[in-house]
């Protein structure tokens, strides 16, 4: 689960919320652990449990965003999947962007490899062009991190003078090439943004 994830709890009774908690937690000999506690909280509202209560609110969120606004990725459930993997598809949406920045590392480099995909192979980009592609393919906007954490990774290189990048032709390992796959199989169509000029090859 990721401790960025957000999942709203409805109750319609307050008072009867609370009876609720009150009734389970005089059972629990012990303080609960995050999950348990999450799930105490999500039977107190009226569901079976917290995976429950989460799929709830993925399917409400559905249904009031309609079929053409992007949806959350909801990552296969599978023991072939490995969990880092899990949780950065569930950093991007149905567009292909990024929703939120990862707190851990290994998180965030799998995701870099999501960005580093949809931008131009063997081209020439100003730091406007990459900020432009970086607009279409997140949304909290932080093109300086994303930049950085590109260039860090040798994702992306750069001059000195940071006026010219150009996507790094790197061969994906086989983690990021499995993400990358996963990440595409989810993604509707979403053209990269058109850029105003061709840039220069550097020296």
């Amino acid at each position: 689960m990721s401790r960025s994830e957000i999942v709203p709890l409805y109750a319609d009774d307050i008072s009867q919320f609370c009876k609720s908690l009150r009734a389970q937690l005089a059972h629990v000999k012990e303080t609960p652990s995050h999950l348990t506690l999450l799930n105490l909280l999500a039977r107190s509202a009226g569901h079976r449990s917290y995976q429950a209560l989460k799929a709830s609110a993925a399917n409400r969120a559905a249904s009031l965003a309609g079929p053409d606004v992007p949806q959350p990725i909801a990552p296969p459930r599978s023991p072939d999947i490995p969990k880092v993997t899990q949780r950065a598809l569930s950093h991007f949406d149905t567009a292909g962007r990024l929703t939120r920045w990862p707190t851990q590392y290994a998180v965030q480099q799998l995701a870099l490899w999501g960005l580093w995909m949809r931008l131009p192979a063997s081209r020439d980009l100003t730091e406007a062009d990459v900020t432009r592609y970086f607009a279409a393919f997140n949304t909290f906007d932080d093109p300086v991190t994303l930049r950085r954490e590109l260039v860090n990774a040798k994702l992306l290189w750069r001059t000195q003078d940071g006026r010219v990048y150009r996507r790094e032709a790197k061969q994906a390992p086989r983690d990021a090439h499995a993400f990358m796959k996963l990440l595409q199989a989810a993604v509707k169509s979403s053209p990269a943004p058109a850029l105003a000029r061709k840039g220069r090859r550097s020296d």
